[in-house]
């Protein structure tokens, strides 16, 4: 596969506008959870992942939150869409194996179901994004145009 061909297949995207409410609700919510892992390090960031069991919590919880962070702003403005999803994906999968799983383990299904509602609906949103792109409103559109031409 060309460069050429393995670019074009990271922005090309669809040519509606639909993908700019879950680049919206994906982006602000990474961004955000990004920014509170710093602002708030005991609550969300190295505190939490030192409770889950992480070793060098400090620096997993920086390394995350930067993610988020870039691959968050990534998602808003619509650029990498696709290869930014990916990552976050990633992190998505880790919180339900590290913190959903033992819930479902110790109290059950609905209790899982109950802690897992906000992930699982981030988790579809990402794969939303991975498999449509970015949309008509977005960076990716911007550019697959000007090299499609």
């Amino acid at each position: 596969m060309t460069m050429k061909k393995i670019w074009n297949s990271l922005i090309s995207t669809s040519d509606d506008s639909r993908s700019i409410f879950p680049r919206l609700i994906v982006g602000l919510v990474f961004l955000s959870e990004g920014i509170q892992k710093f602002l708030f390090p005991e609550l969300v960031g190295a505190g939490r992942f030192e409770k889950i069991g992480f070793s060098n919590p400090e620096f997993l919880a920086a390394f995350v939150a930067t993610f988020e962070i870039i691959c968050g702003i990534l998602v808003l403005i619509g650029l990498l869409t696709r290869l930014a999803s990916i990552p976050l994906l990633i992190i998505m999968a880790t919180a339900l194996i590290t913190t959903k799983i033992p819930i479902l383990l110790n109290k059950g299904f609905w209790s899982m179901a109950h802690e897992y509602r906000t992930d699982f609906a981030m988790t579809l949103l990402l794969f939303y994004l991975l498999i449509y792109g970015a949309g008509r409103w977005s960076v990716d559109s911007k550019i697959y145009k000007h090299f499609k031409t």
